[in-house]
This record gives structure tokens, sequence and C-alpha cells, in this order.
């Protein structure tokens, strides 16, 4: 490259062919936070909120193990009133928890450190009026590659579900530009541009879950990704909760997890998982000159 190319690391990624498969960072609880003004670079940590509310709400969040994300519609379209907050919860077993309020003082935002500590509102989407919620990572001040590529998704799937999508701030795995997060359900996907993000978010709410820009599952640690990941592809599209991993064991860098398939009769598949480091690379725009990314590879699937 030469020296007065920009570097961009999404680019980068797909001309290596970066596996995007296990890279979903671990989250069952999200804060979403919605300001329409400009993004600081850190997100939340950025913002100028009275330091008492906002020690007390990055405690809170952190007593919960929650992602704390700004969120805005997409093309930070102003709506006259309050902004709003919401801390979504997953509980693994196919229902959800939300909580939603609004905030116009910054001293409003002590609320979500309550609503952390208090259960919310439960229900399984489509059944009882709370659907998911489908955050875009635009956030051009944390990582060039996640505004240029994220925001014609996120108007692209604006256009399609303006009530559902939220552009947001840094999920993780910027080189993996697009990235949409359906939460709470807890599912990662990357790679998407305009076109692919309509189709998949489509069957994702329809039920189907592809594994071409799968990048996992919140709730499950990586090998378990790549595992499920890899049913997903031999076997087609799965609901979010078609698969269960009942075991897992370790030897070296080989996994095995067993996995339950419900659909269309439980059947137990034994998934064996390589894990291995890649070459050293700068892995984000704005990141360090050379770092090494684990890859987790499904090698045989064994039906037990």
């Amino acid at each position: 490259m030469r020296e007065t190319e920009r570097f961009f690391c999404a680019d980068a990624a797909r001309d290596r062919g970066d596996s995007i498969i296990g890279t979903a960072p671990y989250g069952l609880v999200w804060v979403l936070i919605e300001y329409r003004g400009g993004w600081p670079v850190n997100g939340f940590d950025g913002l100028d909120l009275p330091p008492g509310v906002k020690a007390l709400l990055f405690a809170s969040a952190q007593a919960a193990r929650a992602r704390v994300l700004l969120i805005r519609r997409h093309g930070r379209r102003r709506r006259e009133g309050p902004k709003c907050w919401a801390v979504l919860r997953y509980d693994g077993s196919g229902a959800h928890r939300q909580q939603w309020g609004t905030w116009s003082r910054g001293e409003d935002l002590a609320e979500v450190a309550a609503a952390l500590g208090t259960p919310g509102e439960l229900g399984t989407p489509g059944e009882t009026g709370l659907p998911p919620v489908v955050l875009v990572c635009t956030h051009g001040q944390h990582d060039t590659c996640c505004a240029v590529r994220g925001r014609p998704v996120g108007r692209a799937l604006d256009e399609r579900w303006p009530e559902l999508v939220w552009e947001c701030t840094h999920v993780g795995g910027d080189r993996f530009a697009a990235n949409v997060v359906v939460a709470p359900d807890g599912v990662y996907y990357g790679g998407l541009d305009a076109g692919s993000s309509v189709d998949v978010v489509g069957e994702h709410l329809a039920g189907r879950i592809h594994a071409e820009h799968l990048r996992g599952y919140t709730d499950l640690p990586p090998p378990q990704q790549a595992a499920v990941a890899a049913l997903i592809g031999r076997y087609g599209p799965a609901g979010r909760h078609d698969y269960t991993v009942t075991g897992t064991s370790r030897v070296g860098a080989h996994w095995l997890i067993r996995i339950i398939g419900h659909r269309p009769r439980p059947t137990a598949y034994d998934v064996e998982v390589r894990v291995r480091r890649a070459p050293p690379h700068q892995l984000t725009c704005h990141g360090p000159a050379m770092s090494s990314a684990a890859v987790h590879e499904a090698t045989s699937i064994r039906i037990v």
C-alpha cells in the first residue's frame, strides 16, 4: 500500500478472506441511550453528563455485564421532545425482557440504573408486542469503516423497518462492517451491504437465521458459536432456538461441542471445532499495526 493510500480495515479483511464465524462478543443485556448529536469516539463514556449519574449508570451496567450503546434514527433525523432509553435482556429461552423510558436532562438517566435492577416486561417477539431491536453500527468516530459501510445499511433497513432500526455506536468487529446486531435476541451479523442486510434481517424476523453473514450468538463462547453456525451452514436456516449446546470439551486447540437439534425431531450432533491464530495484521482502521485474531473452524460434524 502506498503512503498516500488510506487504509480501510473492512476492505483489507475481505481481501484476506477473514472468517467472521465465532466473533460475536458475549452479552445478554443492552442499554440503549438515544443521543441525537455527534457521538464521541468512546461513545457513552465521552458524553458530557452529570458525573454522579454517569458513575451510577456505569457501575450498574458493569454489575449487570451490560453493553451501553448510544443510538439514533438513521440520518440523525431529529424528533421533538424527550429522547428514549431502553434496557434489553436476553434470557436464553426464547423470551426476553424490555424496559423503555425517556430522558431530557442528564439526571433523568438515573432511571436507567434503576431499570437495570428490575426485571422488566417479559415477552416473545411477534407474540406480545415486543419486537426485537435492529442495531446498525455507524460509529465513524470509532472506526471509519463503520460509517462508510454502516450508513448505507442503516438507510436501507430504516426504509424497510423504520420502527425497529437504530444506528448505534461501536459493537465490536470493525473489520466486519457493516455490522448488525438483533437485540435482545443476541445475534450478530457482519459483512453486510444495503441489499444483503434487507435479506438477512427479513429472514431473521421471519425466524430463519442463515449461516452467511452470521458472526454468532452472544450467549455462546466462540467455539460454540462456530459449531452452531456449522450446523446451520450444513442443514439450512434455523430459528434462534432450534439448536441447544449441551456439552463442551477441549483437548488443546480442538473443541468437541455436543448440540441437540430440535427440528424436525431431536437429533444430537458432535461438532469438532479447531482454533488457531491468524497471521498478524492491522485489524481496525486506527488500531495497532499488527494484531493476531483467533479463527474458529468446524472440522467435522457427526450425528450421535
